[in-house]
Formats: C-alpha cells, sequence, structure tokens
C-alpha cells in the first residue's frame, strides 16, 4: 500500500531537487494497457504515445505520464514489448524529463 497527500499548492519546478518520477510495477502488458485505458479516460497528460520500451531492443515497457502537480509516473512491465521502438533510442525512455 501506498499513500500520499498534498502539502502544499501550485507548480513546483521540475528542475529542482525532489521527486525525480515514481514507477509501479505491474504483472503483466495486459496490466499496463488496462492503466492507460483508465488514464486517457481521466485526462491523464502522456510523455509517449501508448506503451513503449525502455530502451531500444528491450523487452521491459511501459506508459509514461504526468499527476496533475507535474509529478512524473510510470507504469511498467519487464516483458511484452520486444518488437517496440523506444522513442529515446539508445537512452532509456524513462529519462523522458
Amino acid at each position: 500500500m501506498l499513500t500520499l497527500w498534498q502539502q502544499s499548492e501550485g507548480d513546483f519546478p521540475v528542475s529542482r531537487p525532489g521527486l525525480h518520477h515514481l514507477s509501479f510495477e505491474v504483472a503483466s502488458i495486459e496490466d499496463v494497457r488496462s492503466a492507460e485505458t483508465v488514464l486517457r479516460e481521466i485526462g491523464a497528460a502522456f510523455r509517449y504515445d501508448g506503451v513503449v520500451p525502455h530502451q531500444e531492443g528491450a523487452d521491459s515497457c511501459g506508459i509514461f505520464f504526468t499527476d496533475p502537480d507535474g509529478v512524473r509516473l510510470e507504469i511498467y512491465t519487464a516483458q511484452g514489448v520486444a518488437a517496440g521502438v523506444a522513442p529515446s533510442g539508445e537512452a532509456p525512455t524513462c529519462g523522458f524529463f
């Protein structure tokens, strides 16, 4: 279980020290896609379109988005997208910030 609560109002500069990003591992690519559907329905801001590999040639993949406060979030699985193209090439996709 993870509990988060608001301690301030407004945005914060993402270039300042603090939370870089928060990721959650799920069991399968179907779980990632299910989360993507829900997040799109509620209007989440995505960095990439759909499920993408963590880097070129990787089988691990995820979705990358921000919460309403600008915190960078990821939902990923360890395998399931070996044939996908990484939007960041050789660099890790989770370094999208």
